[in-house]
């Protein structure tokens, strides 16, 4: 029989043990554009492509990097709309923990609530799989964090990942650059030649987004706050 007939049901089992709904929402991730997270002794650095559908959109109204504390940002491969949910639960659990105990809340805890309500739309009628997985960076008291969160609910801490349509070249990649004791323009640096290595066309400011957070707790995303595009560019001009 194989497990085609069971792929239009979310809740049920194939025979083969398999939420076939769940590995068609990560084959969604896989066709969506490359994004990656690196940490750092002393931070952690996300980046990912930006392509446009058209060289007439604005290029400012497309951020793929958001923020959700000070101290906390994201990154998503797959559906972007979907990933506008997650963003907007995350903040807002954020929020009610800040309200509640007037201090940030764990990078950790934020992550897991995340993961949460990602897990509960596997086994609700009548919704679907997120078709996003997700690069949280963060720094807490327990120092530099990268978790990526995927569309079962599952989540993992690490060193360095990738996802999206460069995948596996891109994971390659940073398993031969990645030194535990990398600083933080170092991994600035590897995840610039991360995204170059599977990149289509000519790399540049305007095309890729990179988000950085430090010894200072401040999240930062350089095409938004800290660096301009031309900045960007003076980081490609490094590692050429």
């Amino acid at each position: 029989m194989g497990d085609s007939q069971y792929s239009f049901s979310l809740t049920t089992f194939s025979p083969s043990g398999k939420l076939v709904q769940i590995e068609h929402a990560l084959t969604a991730v896989g066709s969506g554009q490359t994004s990656l997270g690196i940490k750092a002794a002393n931070g952690v650095v996300i980046a990912t492509e930006k392509k446009l559908p058209s060289i007439l959109v604005d290029e400012t109204s497309v951020q793929k990097i958001q923020v959700l504390t000070p101290n906390i940002g994201v990154v998503y491969s797959g559906m972007g709309p979907d990933s506008r949910v997650l963003v907007r639960k995350s903040r807002k659990q954020a929020e009610q923990y800040h309200r509640l105990y007037k201090e940030s809340i764990p990078v950790t805890q934020l992550v897991r609530e995340t993961a949460a309500v990602m897990q509960e739309f596997t086994q609700s009628g009548g919704v679907r799989p997120f078709g996003v997985s997700l690069l949280v960076a963060g720094f807490d008291d327990n120092g530099p964090q990268l978790y990526q969160v995927d569309p079962s609910g599952s989540y993992f801490s690490w060193k360095a990942s990738a996802m999206g349509k460069n995948v596996s070249n891109a994971k390659t990649f940073l398993e031969k650059r990645y030194t535990d004791d990398m600083e933080l323009d170092d991994a600035v640096h590897t995840a610039i030649l991360t995204l170059k290595e599977g990149f289509e066309g000519q790399i540049s400011g305007k095309n890729i987004e990179i988000g950085i957070i430090g010894t200072d707790r401040k999240f930062r995303d350089f095409s938004l706050i800290v660096l301009t595009a031309a900045e960007i560019d003076d980081y490609l001009a490094e590692v050429e």
